[in-house]
C-alpha cells in the first residue's frame, strides 16, 4: 500500500537518494532542506508500507501560478500509478490554493512523462532550447489551466 503524505525533514535522506537515482543533475540534500523552509514550496512524497520514500513531487507557488519543480518515482515502483497519484494530488492542492495554472519543463526525450502530463490535460506551450546542461537537450514547457 502506497501513501501520499506531505514531505517533511524525516524524508530528506530518502528523497535525496531517490533524486540521485532518477536524475543526472540531482538536487542536493541542502537544496531540499531549503525547499522545506520555503513558504513557496509544496512537496509530497509517496511512502511504501515500510515507510520508504518511493516517489515525490514538488511545486513552487508563485503568485497565482504553480511551477512543478520535480517529479520522481523509484525505478522499482514505476508503472504502478504512483506518478499519477502524485500529480493528481498536486493538482488538487493547486485547486485548493486557487492557482490559475500549473507549468513544468520536461525533457524532449522523456515521452513517458509527457504522456502522463498530457493525460491530465497539460498542453505543450513552448520549448526552452538547450535547457538541460548535462546534454544540452531542449525542454518542452507544458501548462495546465485550472
Amino acid at each position: 500500500m502506497i501513501s501520499i503524505v506531505p514531505f517533511d525533514n524525516n524524508h530528506l535522506d530518502d528523497v535525496t537518494a531517490l533524486e540521485k537515482l532518477c536524475f543526472s543533475l540531482p538536487w542536493s540534500k541542502e537544496m531540499f532542506a531549503d525547499e522545506l523552509k520555503s513558504n513557496l514550496a509544496h512537496y509530497l512524497v509517496a511512502i511504501d508500507e515500510v515507510g520508504r520514500v518511493v516517489g515525490y513531487v514538488g511545486m513552487w507557488k508563485i503568485l497565482d501560478e504553480g511551477h512543478i519543480t520535480n517529479v520522481a518515482v523509484s525505478p522499482k515502483y514505476r508503472l504502478q500509478g504512483i506518478g499519477e497519484r502524485l500529480i493528481c494530488e498536486l493538482i488538487n492542492i493547486s485547486k485548493r490554493l486557487e492557482l490559475s495554472m500549473l507549468t513544468l519543463e520536461v525533457r524532449e526525450s522523456n515521452i513517458t512523462a509527457q504522456r502522463l502530463y498530457s493525460k491530465y490535460l497539460f498542453k505543450q506551450v513552448g520549448i526552452r532550447k538547450k535547457y538541460y546542461s548535462d546534454t544540452n537537450e531542449d525542454a518542452l514547457i507544458m501548462t495546465l489551466c485550472l
